[in-house]
């Protein structure tokens, strides 16, 4: 059982940070250098965006089920890092749906107002101002749910399968 519920918290924590590392340097990137308008671009982006923290979300909680098992299983000792997992993932679910359901919604509805291309709002356009300052807050949304998912694969890098040290 602890092979699966290791298996699960690497799997998950995997395909979101891997997932998050692709989008913000792979994909993000490759839409704007080579859709043929910075909207079409955006809104494939965007698109995509919405489907991957929905991904990310499934793999939240997944991995936070996994873990909790895990440090119900874990001896007194070795039960901190477990602990530092399940906080730095809360964090990144947090994140995550902070900006799947707040962030997101609101720069579809800046979009919609600014006449459904935000680059061609006049840059005094208060819905483009907001959308602007929306997209940077979403840019470190995302950068710091990598950050902490790299926390947690380094935390991840250092444990033992086991759940107790192997003796002498």
């Amino acid at each position: 059982m602890l092979g699966v519920l290791r298996f699960l918290q690497l799997l998950s924590m995997t395909l979101w940070v891997g997932g998050l590392t692709f989008f913000a340097f792979v994909l993000a990137p490759t839409a704007f250098a080579v859709l043929p308008s910075i909207h079409l671009a955006g809104s494939v982006v965007g698109e995509c965006l919405k489907i991957f923290d929905k991904v990310a979300l499934v793999c939240g909680a997944v991995f936070l089920a996994a873990t909790a098992l895990l440090f119900r299983q874990a001896a007194h000792r070795i039960r901190g890092r477990y602990e530092m997992e399940f906080l730095l993932a809360g964090v990144m679910l947090l994140a995550t749906a902070y900006l799947q359901w707040n962030i997101i919604p609101a720069m579809d509805r800046d979009q919609s107002l600014a006449g459904g291309d935000i680059n061609a709002a006049s840059p005094s356009n208060p819905a483009r101002i907001h959308f602007n300052q929306l997209h940077i807050r979403s840019e470190r949304d995302a950068g710091l749910t990598l950050l902490l998912g790299l926390g947690v694969l380094f935390l991840m890098s250092r444990e033992h399968l086991r759940l107790d040290p192997p003796t002498a």
